[in-house]
């Protein structure tokens, strides 16, 4: 509760309220659950910060002899979103 996570990028503007549906493990004060596959009955739910890109991704390729070398760049978009509520 009251961190950010970086998801990959969704639909909405910043503001907005999203939930998690589908939620794989859940820690309640040192008791652990894992779901099989997922946790029944728990949903988590946040609001949306901002979109953001992370950081660039170099890829180079070369083929040695022949000049041949490309050099490409990507960067991933993310969404930054506060959770509010787990439960």
């Amino acid at each position: 509760k009251d961190q950010y996570i970086y998801a990959p990028k969704m639909e909405g503007e910043a503001g907005a309220n999203v939930s998690f549906d589908k939620v794989l493990l859940l820690d309640n004060n040192g008791s652990v659950e894992v779901g099989a596959p997922t946790v029944k009955g728990v949903k988590v739910s946040g609001k949306i910060l901002e979109h953001v890109k992370g950081n660039k991704v170099i890829i180079f390729k070369k083929k040695r002899r022949k000049g041949y070398a490309v050099k490409n760049g990507h960067r991933q978009q993310f969404t930054k979103v506060q959770i509010e509520s787990i439960g």
